[in-house]
């Protein structure tokens, strides 16, 4: 969003331990998708046919708009949204944070109001209600696969105020964990080498079948920009079309890679998994995991393992946690623990508010 991707880009530059919680030719025919809904698709072509960028963003632009809002906490500004099912646009929580109007522009340039039905700033997603949505602008899908690296994708929006562009890259890099405007990071993100500008913000980065690989979150530089991965949408979105709000797993500990000085310590054979350094009093963890770890002490609990999935490195940790467990659920936790591994039973609790 044009003026609060500033913001946007200082919160890609904070680093830091966080408190962990739960935290993918010729213009197609839509088809009905698995809710009776008709759904863009795009018909399948070759990668690296030119034509393929075409007819994806033939196929996909009517779904596509424009966020306008104003009277906001930052003033006024615009963003990108998709059309989620026949009433519904998701878009980022920054673009619509705080706004007191809404308005959505459609390709071809009808207007319409929207309504924010709930956000949820730990994963930046927010659902707007649009009334009278054009039947040219028919729904697009989130992808049920992961994306792959090196897979060619394109991201459609609305850069600088320029409606209606796309820019073309492959996927980058996955399980990416990305700073939030919250305490907690965004897990699972996506990043690719598409142009990424202020106002790319909300929209989707799709893949050559015109499935909606993630949810643009800003960029983070030259050649770099950043998805919120459709698996973490496909959890959160529908939550928020029902209860206006999502409950994200919260385990109540501060971690950090395991490095091989950390392994040495810890009397690992391998430099895998993470080390707990700070577990909250008084939380889910409280009295399950422990930490002696310090600066010139890097020991304690190193997490290996979870519901019998491995657990290799931070981003592992914390995209399981969002993407497979829910508030009040009990996991079994794989801990080495003074050199010894053993399991360990955590009842997960829910984030509070941000």
């Amino acid at each position: 969003m044009t003026d609060r991707e500033t913001t946007r880009r200082r919160v890609l530059s904070a680093t830091g331990a966080v408190l962990v919680g739960g935290i993918a030719g010729c213009v197609g025919t839509p088809e009905p998708g698995d809710d009776g809904e008709e759904t863009a698709t795009a018909p399948q072509v070759e990668n690296g046919d030119e034509n393929a960028y075409t007819a994806v963003y033939e196929t996909v632009i009517d779904s596509v708009v424009l966020v306008q809002v104003t009277g906001s906490e930052f003033g006024q500004g615009e963003g990108t949204g998709f059309v989620y099912d026949d009433e519904h646009l998701v878009t980022n929580d920054h673009v619509v944070a705080g706004a007191d109007e809404i308005d959505i522009q459609f390709e071809g340039g009808q207007w319409r109001s929207a309504e924010i039905v709930g956000t949820d700033p730990h994963s930046d997603l927010a659902v707007l209600d649009v009334e009278d949505i054009p039947e040219s602008a028919t729904p697009l899908s989130l992808s049920e696969t992961d994306a792959a690296v090196g897979q060619e994708v394109v991201a459609i929006g609305n850069p600088l105020g320029l409606d209606a562009s796309v820019s073309r890259g492959i996927v980058s890099g996955v399980e990416r964990s990305l700073p939030s405007p919250t305490e907690f990071n965004i897990p699972d993100a996506i990043q690719t080498d598409a142009a990424v500008n202020p106002g790319n913000s909300g929209g989707p980065l799709v893949n050559l079948d015109g499935g909606v690989e993630g949810v643009i979150f800003a960029g983070g530089g030259d050649n770099i920009g950043f998805a919120i991965s459709a698996a973490l949408a496909r959890r959160v979105v529908p939550s928020l079309i029902e209860t206006g709000e999502y409950d994200h797993s919260y385990l109540g500990v501060q971690f950090t890679p395991v490095t091989p000085e950390v392994a040495d310590a810890n009397d690992l054979e391998a430099a895998r998994g993470v080390l707990i350094t700070g577990v909250e009093s008084g939380g889910p963890a409280d009295g399950q995991l422990e930490t002696n770890a310090s600066p010139e002490s890097p020991e304690g609990d190193v997490v290996t393992g979870i519901d019998g999935t491995e657990i290799p490195d931070e981003n592992a940790f914390s995209s399981h946690l969002a993407l497979e467990t829910s508030p009040d659920e009990t996991i079994s936790m794989t801990v080495v623990r003074d050199g010894v591994e053993q399991s360990v039973s955590v009842t997960l609790g829910a984030r509070s508010d941000a």
